[in-house]
């Protein structure tokens, strides 16, 4: 009797239980990416509910797919990037979301969520957790001194070898990230940003070894901190990646000045959302907690603290400024993230493994 009062209250408290929530165990796990949640907000969802956190990390989409379509990943809640959100689903990896259970959806930006459904058709299994846009991070300092008249505003920045030859010395970094990066040379060469053709493909392969013995890093995690310690001067990052770095040198008091940019050929608009495995052993608690980050007041919280803008309309007024809807979508062009067949997948994998080799 005593747990039966005590799951009514925690379900009227959350608006997100089932009836039978109370069969679940008081424990919710969680697989995101490194560094993508204020701990606090976890630690108050847990205060809230009385159901504790277990988070566990990873490092790229790739990883992520591997653990989640060799089934039994014993995971309630993932974060996964919208392309790889509609392959996955194809793959029958996650369940329909139960609405009744997330009572905030009613927060949501109509505006985000109709570019999101273009990866999940009437976004039946997944809602925003945050988004961006992959431009171009830079130590202007450092970039102006080299070059007066750098292309700041154009992918040039990055892929041309005579500018990639003049930032070398300061040190240029990419995302092991090809289904960002081939977008992006795609976009400078003028060519469909999200083409399969293997003509386009092998243009993109030729343009990034041109400028591959310029580049100091390919990395998956540690691009931000490079870029505001000096380590790197120029990295193809997100709006949130360029704002993390920035408050870092503001913290450390050094003076220097990091600038970010969207390139006027066009840029990639990611998405990254919360999905429920079909296999998920807590749906409910999933729920619970989705739910939870979807609270404008916890949304606004959350993406001050990791400097990412999210899908929670409501939350907006909240934000920091620079995190705000209207403030971050540009007038230009932007190239949507979209799956890609497996054929393709294996001959883009197949030119990254050359270009990250030299071979």
């Amino acid at each position: 009797m005593r747990r039966s009062i005590y799951t009514t209250i925690l379900c009227l408290g959350l608006t997100a239980c089932t009836p039978t929530a109370h069969q679940e165990p008081p424990v919710v796990n969680i697989y995101n990416w490194y560094d993508y949640v204020k701990p606090e907000v976890l630690r108050e969802f847990t205060a809230r509910s009385g159901i504790q956190v277990r988070y566990n990390t990873f490092d790229s989409n790739n990883t992520l797919e591997a653990r989640m379509l060799a089934g039994r990943s014993g995971y309630d809640v993932v974060f996964p990037s919208g392309a790889y959100l509609e392959s996955m689903t194809a793959a029958g990896v996650f369940r329909r979301l139960d609405r009744a259970g997330l009572p905030n959806l009613k927060n949501l930006d109509p505006a985000i969520m109709r570019r999101l459904a273009a990866h999940d058709p009437d976004n039946a299994h997944a809602v925003d957790y945050t988004w961006g846009i992959t431009g171009i991070a830079y130590d202007e300092a450092k970039v102006r001194a080299r070059l007066p008249q750098a292309p700041v505003d154009s992918w040039s920045l990055l892929f041309d070898p005579r500018v990639a030859a003049a930032l070398a010395d300061c040190g240029i970094g990419l995302y092991e990230a090809p289904n960002i990066i081939v977008p992006s040379v795609l976009a400078w060469l003028g060519e469909p940003p999200n083409s399969e053709a293997v003509d386009e493909l092998e243009r993109a392969a030729k343009a990034l070894m041109a400028v591959r013995p310029y580049i100091r890093k390919v990395s998956s995690g540690s691009l931000v901190e490079d870029l505001a310690t000096g380590e790197l001067c120029v990295i193809i990052a997100s709006n949130g990646d360029a704002m993390q770095a920035q408050e870092r040198v503001s913290i450390a008091g050094t003076g220097r000045t990091l600038r970010y940019s969207i390139p006027r050929e066009g840029a990639v608009m990611w998405f990254d959302v919360m999905a429920i495995p079909t296999d998920a052993p807590h749906p409910n608690n999933a729920h619970a907690f989705i739910n939870f980050l979807l609270d404008p007041a916890i949304a606004a919280e959350n993406s001050n603290a990791i400097h990412f803008p999210n899908g929670n309309q409501q939350s907006q007024a909240a934000l920091l400024p620079p995190l705000r809807n209207a403030n971050i979508l540009p007038a230009g062009e932007l190239i949507p993230e979209r799956a890609k067949s497996e054929a393709y997948v294996r001959l883009r994998t197949r030119m990254w493994t050359r270009f990250r080799t030299g071979r």
